[in-house]
């Protein structure tokens, strides 16, 4: 079940965000290979970022994922986010910082 968090700066009042949550989500569901159903999309917006030492738009994002991450599915959906990110919000590849991350591979914990 891939969890998506997105933080920026960028104010969506008045922004239909309906749009990139249906693509990032359809994006997502087709990398990673799980279904659209199971995964979950958070964007937070209105949030102060400081970014190269100024406010222009940028974004932080991290994606949590059981399972389905290789290094080619990481660059997959760090192109594709950065993409839908820039067409929908006018925030450039450049200024988005995104972190992947698959709990499976996790240390499993010792029986002490």
């Amino acid at each position: 079940m891939p969890c998506l968090y997105i933080t920026t700066n960028v104010n969506f009042d008045g922004v239909k965000t309906d749009p990139f949550y249906s693509e990032v989500t359809k994006a997502i569901a087709s990398i990673v290979g799980r279904p659209q159903n199971l995964v979950m999309v958070v964007l937070k917006g209105s949030v102060e970022i400081v970014f190269g030492g100024n406010k222009d738009a940028a974004a932080y994002g991290e994606i949590v994922s059981m399972g389905g991450i290789t290094k080619q599915v990481k660059r997959e959906l760090i192109a594709t986010v950065g993409s839908l990110l820039h067409t929908h919000f006018s925030i450039h590849p450049s200024r988005f910082i995104f972190k992947v991350f698959d709990i499976n591979s996790l240390p499993l914990p010792s029986k002490l």
